[in-house]
């Protein structure tokens, strides 16, 4: 069960964040390969990022190339649609949440697989939740958004240290693992409500 409602949510949030990824690319005036390759990289980067970091082969888009056709689809079927997408921002929102617990246990369970220590566990996690977009923001010349004030990385960190913690103490895994996500999730829709922030540093020196 777990894995086929696992399974359905990556489907679902590899389309969503290569279509806002598509939007990103047309703000840059991106041409149409560009666009591709933009929604490529945001869809599926975090989890190559992790697999090369890990030395877990085949990448996952490479075992299954269907996920390239996948994002590239979906990026590419945003052009025509880009104008309508404003009015469902907050849809995407949603599933860009729903993306990010979804990938940082899909991170969590390849790491566990490998039998690697906890906390190299949780930053699995937390780089397939988040790489993606991280490689979207350079690749525009932004400020990455795990970089920023806003709950995102810190989202994944407890999503991915709520699942190993509710597995270490023996309990069920599905309940484990919904719960973990379902904390997850309202944790970064209620950072996105109530405009929730992590600290910012800020340094300013002054030439006397």
């Amino acid at each position: 069960m777990s894995i086929m409602f696992l399974h359905i949510l990556y489907l679902v949030a590899i389309t969503a964040e290569a279509m806002t990824a598509a939007l990103a690319a047309g703000r840059r005036r991106m041409d149409w390969v560009g666009v591709c390759l933009l929604g490529c990289v945001t869809a599926l980067g975090g989890g190559s990022f992790r697999d090369v970091l890990l030395g877990h082969h085949p990448l996952v888009w490479v075992e299954h190339p269907l996920y390239l056709l996948v994002t590239a689809g979906a990026a590419l079927a945003t052009i025509p649609i880009a104008r309508l997408m404003r009015r469902l921002r907050a849809l995407f929102l949603m599933l860009d949440a729903v993306g990010l617990v979804a990938f940082t246990i899909i991170g969590c369970n390849v790491a566990l697989a490998l039998d690697e220590p906890v906390i190299v566990v949780i930053v699995a996690g937390m780089i397939t939740g988040a790489a993606g977009g991280v490689l979207r923001d350079i690749l525009c010349n932004d400020i990455p958004l795990l970089f920023r004030r806003e709950l995102y990385a810190s989202v994944s960190i407890v999503t991915g240290a709520l699942y190993l913690a509710g597995l270490n103490l023996g309990l069920p895994h599905d309940p484990v693992m919904l719960a973990a996500m379902a904390i997850g999730l309202a944790m970064r829709l209620l950072a996105l409500r109530f405009d929730w922030h992590m600290p910012k540093f800020v340094y300013t020196e002054t030439l006397h």
